[in-house]
């Protein structure tokens, strides 16, 4: 399941940022755009987190599936 939130996560941080292009050329608006660009960062990163394994080997998402596993 966290594997699909991550997936729907960043499908979400690439149409914020083909959003923020399209809103950016068609108003040449740059406060939205650029809230969106940076929203879509945070996403990024925070998938990042998740998945990046730390010095031990784990990622913090295995880590949280095998506590769940546990309970």
């Amino acid at each position: 399941m966290a594997d699909l939130v991550l997936s729907i996560v960043m499908l979400a941080a690439v149409l914020l940022t083909a959003g923020a292009v399209v809103m950016w050329r068609r108003t040449g608006e740059t406060k939205q755009p650029a809230l969106m660009i940076i929203l879509a960062l945070v996403a990024i990163i925070n998938v990042l987190i998740w998945t990046l394994p730390s010095p031990a080997g784990e990622t913090p998402l295995e880590q949280a599936q095998q506590l769940e596993q546990e309970n």
